[in-house]
């Protein structure tokens, strides 16, 4: 049995619970302390929440990015077989060897097939690499098929099939008949893709699906194990040329780094075991946002210079544009003739649009206007180059398809042809009455006569550098009406993202017919209500009217 306790004992036990008591005011420190501390982990979770939204939409923005890069390189193989299909009347053979090196075992697309649209029922003319799974879902094809437009890239999923494919069809403008190119990229059948093992998005579960659809039936490829993702995401809608991806992702770990996701247990803990933690938590926060209100003053001096760079940029490009354009278009015998040059809003680069003006005897003037391919220096080479070749041969022979048959055969026989462009040439003849036009792939100008106008019927050829020779252009003649106006002009004055071009085209031709204006305000207003503030193309608008 244990000896009762002595007095002195007992004592010694009270003096201890004594002294572990804290007092009031040890209590009200604690609980002051534990109160700032959680104040600042709280503070801190929500700045680390929201900078992982932050991030989080960032990296989603970049993932579309990189999906949206590969527009061009899918759709300008397709338009390039769709063209050459028009320009040699859907040739089997032209269409195979072009499309091999784009289509078969370990090419871009596993299959792609050349299709004649109109006048007859939608029928493949031609098939390289492997058959279409489209053949085997007559419906999907009939949809497919009825809503294609003429330049426009369409895209459809074959889900249902034991070869998963994404579609694309293609079909060339202004083509009579008209056909189309349809490729099929082969989707991998578990749905992983290549850019999982992309290091630059290995902290990201994805999920890519077809149109506006988050539907498992709609998925195209995604990096997880189990849909739906669970947790925060961010979605962005792809826009594919008449169609779309819907991407959505979620990330695997925290993006911001480890520190700042444990910082608010680090907070917690710390505050937990000396109430002066907070203080110095406190300190180094205000540290922190002294150095960022530096680091953004620094930024903004950078941006500030940035922008100053870039309009100094910006004018010496448009300087060298009008440099290698005609200095003014000046009236010529029997003629008013007008022209306006619109640079690109974004961007530096020098664009490649074009034109001239020249009389090739009493009477008569050559309009040449054209648009080369790309930006910057090799554009404004090639612009210049053409510029005067064409000139030349104008001098030699004013007849449209002339020119443009020399002018073609100039291109192809040079060394290096990594361009096309697409060129008008038009005679215009007011003694005899008569307008003479021949196209390289460029847009019908608009022949206005009082309160009536419209486009310019074109047998339209194949652009400079596409055609291996000249022999395709052709003229068309038009009756001169009394007191007419021409108005020829380059794309970028009716083109609109995401919009069908004959929209633009139609909006053009409806402001220019209302407008009974002298010509040289006739051309400003065109470029003034059609050219947009945030346009990334260059314009160029050129008048010709003639008094009889």
């Amino acid at each position: 049995m244990s000896a009762p306790l002595t007095s002195h004992r007992r004592a010694a036990i009270s003096a201890a619970a004594t002294r572990w008591k804290p007092s009031g005011a040890a209590s009200a420190a604690i609980a002051a302390g534990l109160l700032v501390t959680a104040a600042f982990a709280l503070v801190s979770l929500d700045l680390y929440n929201r900078n992982e939204r932050r991030l989080l939409h960032g990296r989603a923005r970049e993932l579309a990015a990189v999906l949206a890069a590969t527009v061009p390189t899918t759709q300008t193989p397709l338009a390039s077989a769709a063209e050459l299909a028009a320009a040699t009347d859907g040739s089997r053979q032209k269409f195979t060897t072009f499309m091999k090196a784009y289509a078969g075992p370990g090419r871009q697309f596993a299959s792609a097939s050349l299709w004649r649209l109109k006048p007859a029922p939608p029928a493949p003319l031609a098939v390289v690499g492997a058959t279409p799974v489209l053949l085997s879902m007559p419906a999907e094809e009939q949809r497919l098929l009825a809503r294609a437009h003429p330049g426009v890239l369409s895209l459809t999923g074959v889900m249902g099939s034991s070869r998963p494919t994404l579609g694309f069809e293609f079909g060339a403008a202004n083509s009579r008949p008209r056909f189309a190119v349809y490729a099929e990229a082969q989707l991998p059948t578990n749905r992983r893709s290549a850019i999982e093992r992309n290091s630059a998005f290995s902290d990201l579960y994805y999920v890519l699906y077809l149109g506006h659809s988050r539907r498992n039936a709609d998925l195209v490829v995604t990096n997880v194990d189990k849909l739906p993702i669970h947790g925060g995401q961010a979605s962005e809608v792809v826009p594919f040329g008449a169609g779309a991806f819907t991407l959505v992702v979620a990330a695997k770990g925290s993006l911001g780094g480890a520190f700042f996701r444990d910082l608010p247990w680090l907070i917690g803990i710390v505050g937990a075991m000396l109430a002066l933690a907070a203080g110095v938590t406190a300190d180094r926060l205000a540290q922190r946002r002294l150095a960022a209100e530096r680091l953004a003053g620094e930024l903004d001096r950078v941006a500030t210079q940035t922008r100053d760079l870039y309009r100094e940029q910006r004018g010496i490009a448009q300087t060298l544009q009008h440099a290698l354009l005609p200095d003014a278009v000046a009236d010529i015998g029997g003629f008013q003739t007008r022209a306006l040059y619109v640079p690109a809003t974004s961007g530096v680069d020098v664009g490649g649009d074009w034109y001239d003006i020249v009389a090739v005897g009493d009477r008569r003037v050559v309009l040449i206007i054209g648009d080369v391919s790309g930006h910057g220096l090799d554009a404004a080479t090639t612009m210049a180059l053409m510029r005067h070749a064409a000139l030349a041969y104008a001098a030699q022979d004013p007849r449209p398809a002339s020119v443009l048959r020399e002018l073609s055969t100039f291109v192809h026989n040079r060394d290096k042809r990594d361009f096309f462009a697409t060129v008008l040439c038009a005679l215009i003849d007011a003694e005899a009455h008569r307008l003479s036009v021949a196209s390289a792939g460029h847009l019908a100008p608009l022949l206005l006569e009082k309160a009536n106008g419209g486009y310019v019927d074109l047998d339209n050829g194949p652009a400079i550098g596409v055609a291996q020779n000249g022999l395709g252009y052709r003229e068309s003649t038009t009756t001169l009406p009394a007191g007419g106006t021409l108005v020829a002009f380059t794309d970028g004055l009716v083109e609109r993202r995401g919009e069908v071009i004959d929209v633009g085209l139609a909006r053009l031709a409806q402001l220019a017919v209302n407008q009974q204006l002298p010509l040289d305000q006739l051309i400003a207003k065109l470029a003034r209500d059609l050219v947009s503030d945030n346009h990334h193309d260059d314009t160029a608008i050129v008048g010709i009217r003639w008094t009889a």
